[in-house]
């Protein structure tokens, strides 16, 4: 079975979107798939939980389906996101000084593809 962490660093919600949409797709398809949101698209989890926000609908798909590992704990911490995070029942992901490690996800089995 294929496994993909799809590691998301960009906070343009037009590359966010493929991200999300790519991630429906790889579960429909029977793959193991996780979101990791890093960097500058870590300022993007307080909107996404507005229902106006134009993700908010494809945001909550992935949540529900259990698609999001979680938030990079230093880049939450850094655009000052910790809170909504917590809000979001995200979980906060800090196994390298701070941040998420793709070497363990790739020990795992995980193909990594950053956007």
């Amino acid at each position: 079975m294929t496994k993909t962490a799809l590691f998301v660093f960009n906070g343009d919600p037009m590359c966010f979107i493929h991200v999300l949409l790519n991630a429906l797709d790889m579960a429909q398809r029977g793959e193991t798939v996780k979101i990791v949101v890093e960097g500058a698209a870590t300022e993007l989890v307080p909107a996404l939980a507005n229902e106006k926000h134009p993700l908010y609908i494809l945001w909550q798909k992935v949540k529900d389906q259990g698609l999001v590992a979680g938030v990079c704990k230093a880049c939450a911490k850094k655009t000052e996101i910790l809170e909504a995070a917590a809000e979001q029942g995200l979980a906060l992901l800090d196994a390298m000084n701070g941040h998420p490690s793709m070497a363990a996800y790739r020990e795992t089995g995980y193909n990594i593809i950053t956007f």
